[in-house]
C-alpha cells in the first residue's frame, strides 16, 4: 500500500512539471497565408506533435485532439482542430487587421490531447499568418507644390510626404524611393529613417537656381514597396522658384517618459512638449499633431493641443488593457510645404484600481457547459481541469489566492495565476454518479476583491498484458559537462491495454545502489539530473522499471547503457619542470650535443584531446633554441658561439588538440655560459688592450707564487694527517658527504661524467620526467643526461638548474 502511494505521489509531480512546461513553452509552429479561402489546411497538429511516433496502427485512433476555448484572445474563431489532428482555417485571414504594422503576425491556439479518455498533454499551437502583397504604397496626396528661392544655397531641403504601405510583413511594408531622371543635376532625394520605423523624404537643391533662365520644375517621386513583384506608388512634385521654408522644427528631446496614475485627472497637463523653429513669420510657427504611426488605443485615451503641445487624458484610463502608452507627436511648421519633426512620448500608467479576478477554466473532457466527465476508474491525483485567473491589477490587487474545498477535488497551483484540478479521493458512481464544484478566487487588495465559479463534474462508468519494451538493451551516447536536464534519450514501452491499465509510468533502478545522475519523465524520456564528467566515469549501466496504471499493476524492466564521451575540458599542465618559473645554468663545449633538457606535460582528458604539442612563445630572439613539437625535447637549433652566452628568459607553451584547444605556459630562466674553445662569432671578435695583457701576466705571476706557497704548506700538513689517519679520515668523509648531499652538478668535460651526491639522490632525479604516455612516443634524448645513473653521459654540456623547494618531485634543497 505504501508502495503505491509512493508511485502515485511521483506520478503527481511528473504530470506537475510537465503542466509547468505546457504553460510556457511553443510546441508546434505552422505558417499560412492570408486571404486564403475558408477551411485552408494549416497544418498537421498529430504529425508535428509525434505523439502517434511509435504507436501500433490500431491505437492511433484512440488520440484525438481538441481545442480549448479562449473567449478572451478571440482566436476560437480563426481556426479549427480534427479529431485526428487536421488544422484549418474557419475565415478568411486578413493580416492587416489582425496584426499591428511592421510586426511579426501570429495567433496562438491551444490543443488538448487526448488518448481515449485520458488527457495527455496541452499543445500551444503559434500560427504565422504570412503576409500577401496586397496593397502598393501610397502618397497622402497626388502632388505637392514646393518653392525654391533663387537665393537658396547648395543643399537646400525641401520637405516631402512619404508613402504608406498598408502590408504589415517586413518586406511588403517596406518602401524605397527614387527620383526619376529629370533634373537629377538640380535636385535630389533625401530619405531618412525616423523613429517610427517610416522615412522622412526631401528634395535637396543640388545646385544653384536662377529664376530668369528656368522659373519652374516637375519632378517625379515613385515609392515602390519589397514584395515580389514589388508594386508602386508615385508623388508628382511642382517646383516653383520664388525668392524663399529650410527649418524643421526641433523639439527639446527626442523620446518623452512619463508616468501618471490611473486616477490622473482629466484637465490637468500629463506633460508639455516643445519645439523650436529657426525660422520667422508663419514658416517659423509650430503646431502640434498627434502621428498616424500612433495606435487607435493610444489616441482614445489622450488628446493633443495644437497650439501649446500640451497633453490631456481625455477618458478614464484602463490599466487592463494595457499600462504603457506610446504616442508619435508631429511639430509641424506654417511653411508651404511644412516641415516637421517626431517625437516619442512613453506613459506608463501606475495602476490604483481593484478590480474582481476573472476565473477562466478548460475541461478535458467536457459534456457541456460547465459540466466535465470522469470515470470511476480514475486514478487519485489525476488531470481533470485547467484554471487560469485574470487581475490585470498591480501590487496586491493583483495578488490572487484561490480555493477549493471539495473532499474529493483538490486545487493545485501552477504559478502566474494558473491552477490546476486533480482529483484527491477516488470515486464510485455506484455511490454518487455527479458532484458540484465552486471555486472561490481573492485578490488581496484593501478591501479584497472575491469572485466565485461553479462547475459539474459527471462520473462515467469504466489488466492483463504485462508492458513491453522495444527491446530489452537500451544503449546511448553522450558528451560530458552537457547541462542540468540534458536529453539521453527515450525508452519506450507498449501496453495494448486500455484506459488506465494501458497508461505506463516510468522509474530507474540502480544496480549499485549509488545515486544516479538521471531521472526519467512519465513518457520514458531520459535526461540529466546534473553535469556528467567522463573522468570520473565513463560509462553508466542501470534498469528501468515501467509498470501500467490497472488493478493490480503490472510491470517489466529494461537494461540501459549510458557511455559518457570525451569534452575537452581539462587544459595540459607541465610535469616538468614541475615550478614556474625554473631556471637552467648551461655550459656549452664544443663539438657539444643539441640537446639540453626533456619537457614533459600531461593531461587528464583521453584520444586527441590528450595528444600535446610544444612550442616556444617567447624569449628566443636570435633563434638558438627549439623544442620538438611532439616529444617536447629543448635543444639548441644551431651552433653555438661565445656571443650567445648570456640569460634567456623562455616561456614554453603545451596545447592540446581538441576543440576549443586548451594551453598552458611555464617560463625557464636559463643562464647559457659558453667554453673559450668554442669558435667566436665573427661580429663579436675584440681585441685585448697592451695593458690587459700586461695585467693577466702579473695575475698569472702571483697566482702561480701562491700554488706553490699552498703546495709547501698542504706537503708538511699532510705528514700531520697521517699520524691521526683513522680519526682524521672518518670526520672528513662525513663532512664531504654533507656537502655532497645538498648540492647536485652536471659536469660534462672531455671524460664527461655525471656525478651525484648519494644513491638516493640518484633514485629522486630519475623521476622528474614521468608523464602520461597513451599517445606519445617514449623518447630518449641522445646526450641521456637527465635521468641517467649509470654509464649514460652527456658529451661536452655543464648543466646546472636551481628551483625552489620540492622542485620536479625532489626534496627541499636538491638543485638540478
Amino acid at each position: 500500500m505504501c508502495t503505491s502511494s509512493a508511485g502515485t505521489m511521483l506520478a503527481l509531480v511528473i504530470l506537475l512539471l510537465s503542466s509547468l512546461d505546457i504553460c510556457f513553452a511553443i510546441d508546434i509552429t505552422f505558417r499560412v497565408q492570408e486571404e486564403k479561402n475558408i477551411g485552408t489546411y494549416v497544418g498537421d497538429v498529430a504529425a508535428e506533435s509525434h505523439f502517434l511516433d511509435g504507436m501500433l496502427s490500431q491505437h492511433t485512433n484512440l488520440i484525438t485532439f481538441n481545442q480549448l476555448q479562449q473567449k478572451q484572445a478571440g482566436v476560437s474563431q480563426l481556426f479549427n482542430v480534427s479529431k485526428r489532428g487536421e488544422l484549418y482555417t474557419t475565415q478568411r485571414l486578413d493580416a492587416e487587421s489582425l496584426c499591428k504594422y511592421n510586426v511579426e503576425c501570429f495567433k496562438t491556439i491551444k490543443i488538448a490531447v487526448h488518448k481515449d479518455e485520458a488527457f495527455l498533454k496541452i499543445l500551444k499551437i503559434k500560427v504565422i499568418i504570412e503576409d500577401v502583397n496586397d496593397h502598393k504604397p501610397k502618397f497622402a496626396v497626388k502632388s505637392v507644390m514646393l518653392k525654391f528661392s533663387e537665393r537658396d544655397g547648395i543643399g537646400l531641403k525641401m520637405a516631402i510626404p512619404n508613402a504608406v504601405d498598408k502590408d504589415v510583413g517586413n518586406l511588403n511594408s517596406k518602401i524605397s524611393y527614387q527620383l526619376t531622371r529629370r533634373f537629377r543635376e538640380t535636385f535630389k532625394l533625401s530619405v531618412t529613417k525616423i523613429i517610427t520605423g517610416s522615412s522622412k523624404l526631401a528634395i535637396i537643391l543640388n545646385e544653384k537656381l536662377d529664376r530668369e533662365e528656368k522659373d519652374s520644375y516637375s519632378l517625379q517621386v515613385i515609392a515602390s514597396d519589397g514584395g515580389s513583384p514589388p508594386k508602386q506608388g508615385v508623388l508628382n512634385i511642382e517646383i516653383t522658384v520664388t525668392d524663399e521654408n529650410d527649418n524643421a522644427p526641433v523639439f527639446t528631446q527626442n523620446i518623452y517618459n512619463v508616468s501618471i496614475r490611473s486616477t490622473h485627472g482629466r484637465f490637468l497637463p500629463i506633460t508639455v512638449l516643445s519645439a523650436s523653429d529657426l525660422d520667422l513669420g508663419e514658416n517659423g510657427q509650430v503646431t502640434y499633431h498627434i502621428s498616424s504611426a500612433t495606435s487607435d488605443i493610444a489616441k482614445s485615451y489622450f488628446k493633443l493641443n495644437e497650439v501649446t503641445g500640451e497633453i490631456f487624458t481625455q477618458k478614464t484610463l484602463n490599466s487592463e488593457q494595457k499600462q504603457t502608452y506610446k504616442l508619435f507627436v508631429e511639430a509641424k511648421d506654417g511653411g508651404n510645404p511644412s516641415s516637421s519633426s517626431t517625437a516619442m512620448v512613453l506613459i506608463n500608467v501606475i495602476n490604483q484600481q481593484n478590480t474582481v479576478p476573472k476565473i477562466d477554466i478548460n475541461f478535458v473532457t467536457e459534456l457541456r457547459e460547465n459540466t466535465a466527465t470522469i470515470s470511476e476508474g480514475i486514478k487519485v491525483g489525476s488531470f481533470i481541469a485547467y484554471v487560469s485567473v485574470i487581475d490585470n491589477d498591480v501590487g496586491q490587487n493583483g495578488e490572487v489566492e484561490c480555493s477549493l474545498h471539495h473532499d474529493k477535488f483538490i486545487l493545485l497551483d501552477l504559478g502566474s495565476k494558473e491552477y490546476k484540478i486533480t482529483l484527491k479521493k477516488p470515486v464510485d458512481r455506484e455511490t454518487r454518479d455527479h458532484y458540484d464544484i465552486s471555486i472561490s478566487c481573492e485578490d488581496k487588495g484593501s478591501p479584497s476583491m472575491k469572485t466565485e465559479r461553479k462547475f459539474f463534474i459527471q462520473v462515467m462508468d469504466v489488466n492483463d498484458v504485462q508492458p513491453q519494451f522495444m527491446k530489452e538493451v537500451f544503449k546511448f551516447l553522450t558528451y560530458e559537462n552537457g547541462k542540468t536536464n540534458f536529453p539521453i534519450g527515450y525508452i519506450n514501452a507498449t501496453d495494448p491495454d486500455q484506459d488506465l491499465s494501458g497508461q505506463l509510468s516510468y522509474h530507474l533502478l540502480s544496480n549499485n545502489k549509488v545515486t544516479l545522475p538521471f531521472r526519467i519523465t512519465s513518457y520514458g524520456f531520459i535526461s540529466t539530473t546534473s553535469s556528467l564528467d567522463r573522468e570520473k566515469q565513463e560509462q553508466y549501466e542501470f534498469q528501468v522499471f515501467v509498470k501500467d496504471n490497472g488493478t493490480p499493476s503490472l510491470n517489466n524492466t529494461a537494461n540501459v547503457v549510458v557511455e559518457v564521451l570525451d569534452k575537452n575540458d581539462n587544459a595540459p599542465y607541465f610535469t616538468f619542470p614541475g615550478v614556474n618559473p625554473f631556471t637552467l645554468d648551461v655550459h656549452y663545449h664544443p663539438q657539444s650535443k643539441n640537446e639540453i633538457a626533456v619537457l614533459r606535460a600531461s593531461d587528464r582528458d583521453s584520444h586527441l584531446n590528450a595528444f600535446l604539442r610544444y612550442s616556444i612563445l617567447s624569449g628566443n630572439d636570435k633563434l638558438l633554441f627549439e623544442i620538438n613539437p611532439y616529444t617536447g625535447v629543448f635543444a639548441f637549433s644551431r651552433t653555438v658561439y661565445q656571443n650567445d652566452a648570456g640569460s634567456y628568459q623562455l616561456e614554453f607553451a603545451v596545447k592540446d588538440s581538441g576543440t576549443p584547444v586548451l594551453s598552458a605556459t611555464t617560463t625557464v630562466s636559463l643562464t647559457l655560459t659558453v667554453s673559450n674553445k668554442t669558435s667566436p662569432a665573427l661580429s663579436t671578435v675584440q681585441l685585448k688592450s697592451d695593458k690587459m695583457i700586461n695585467l693577466t701576466w702579473v695575475i698569472v705571476i702571483v697566482t702561480s707564487a701562491v700554488i706553490v706557497s699552498v703546495a709547501i704548506v698542504v706537503s708538511i700538513t699532510l705528514c700531520v694527517v697521517r699520524c691521526n689517519n683513522n680519526r682524521n679520515n672518518q670526520y672528513i668523509t662525513e663532512i664531504n658527504s654533507d656537502r655532497e648531499k645538498s648540492h647536485y652538478t652536471c659536469v660534462t668535460k672531455k671524460s664527461d661524467t655525471l656525478n651525484r651526491s648519494s644513491n638516493d639522490m640518484m633514485a629522486r632525479n630519475t623521476q622528474l620526467i614521468e608523464t602520461k604516455a597513451e599517445f606519445y612516443p617514449q623518447y630518449e634524448s641522445q646526450s641521456e643526461w637527465t635521468t641517467s645513473t649509470i654509464d649514460k653521459r652527456p658529451q661536452s654540456v655543464l648543466l646546472r638548474g636551481r628551483a625552489a623547494p620540492m622542485a620536479c618531485g625532489g626534496p627541499s634543497g636538491v638543485k638540478v
